[in-house]
């Protein structure tokens, strides 16, 4: 049986609304991300890595169908793709969105009526990419887009980087997270994507968005409902720490945890500035990474995405 949106719960009482409006103040001695920059994000960007204020900026928006299997179904993800990131990664594949800022600023209203588009495409989710510097503009479409008939479930696909005051906010309002688990080192995270603290600051967020959602739950056609969805990319000379990370999801998330652990990692962006970073990853790689996933007793591993770069 199908079940309602988490949000819905939330929306006959205002708290929807009220979620909106506490994260909007936030705004005004931002903390709604890890880096904790306590600009003023209604006055200035000056200064926010993200470098957004009170109007997201969308680079686009549709029906995707080249998401994990669980969340694109027969009809799509319903993808709204954020510009900007609180993120620094020197090998980003969307450096353009992510690092430039391409797109345009969208409004409240227009953000509610691109949820709302998604849904009349007859897309299974509506599916947040970046979202993690948009809270308080996310929330507040929404709380409007609900009001106006939206009954998709939410997916919040992040880097990892989030603030626990964030995801409090969005407690009871998500239904299924998605964060990447992308180092297992906080140096090396320091070096390659220019943030302090990744590996505390995304452990903290993923077992609080566990505690939230629980495991992935899946309906009969195998389309995702509810839960926690873990993205890890196994990287050349194993920068990342696959088995490091992935023994922290069997051991203090859950065995049950549904790992996407890719092997699409290419040389992107500045990554060629970088030994260690400037060839794809082998097949021999990506083999041992799969295998450390097995032996720590992760039984729920996507592994569709299988191409090879060299």
């Amino acid at each position: 049986m199908l079940t309602d949106p988490a949000y819905l719960a939330l929306l006959g009482s205002g708290d929807l609304e009220e979620r909106a409006g506490l994260a909007w103040q936030r705004m005004k001695d931002c903390d709604l991300c890890a880096r904790y920059c306590r600009i003023d994000r209604l006055a200035t960007t000056r200064g926010a890595v993200c470098r957004t204020g009170a109007l997201a900026v969308v680079h686009g928006y549709g029906p995707h169908h080249g998401e994990e299997d669980c969340l694109r179904g027969s009809r799509g993800s319903g993808t709204i793709f954020f510009s900007g990131c609180n993120l620094r990664c020197v090998f980003c594949q969307n450096w353009d969105i992510s690092q430039k800022g391409l797109g345009r600023p969208v409004n409240i209203e227009g953000l509610c009526a691109m949820m709302l588009e998604l849904q009349a495409c007859g897309c299974h989710n509506i599916n947040l990419v970046s979202p993690s510097h948009v809270v308080a503009q996310l929330l507040a479409a929404l709380a409007m887009a609900a009001r106006r008939g939206l009954r998709l479930p939410l997916v919040y696909n992040t880097g990892g980087y989030d603030s626990l005051e964030a995801l409090r906010l969005l407690e009871g309002v998500v239904d299924i997270y998605m964060p990447d688990m992308k180092y297992g080192d906080s140096q090396v995270a320091r070096g390659y994507s220019h943030v302090r603290d990744y590996v505390p600051v995304n452990r903290a967020a993923v077992r609080e968005m566990h505690r939230q959602v629980g495991d992935l739950v899946l309906d009969e056609h195998g389309v995702a409902r509810r839960g926690l969805l873990v993205r890890h990319l196994v990287m050349p000379g194993n920068v990342s720490g696959s088995r490091d990370v992935l023994a922290f999801i069997a051991r203090e998330i859950s065995p049950d945890t549904y790992v996407n652990l890719m092997d699409q990692y290419r040389p992107c962006y500045r990554a060629r500035e970088y030994a260690a970073l400037d060839h794809p990853v082998s097949r021999v790689e990506y083999q041992t990474a799969l295998q450390a996933a097995r032996d720590c007793g992760l039984r729920r591993l996507d592994r569709r995405h299988r191409r090879w770069w060299g």
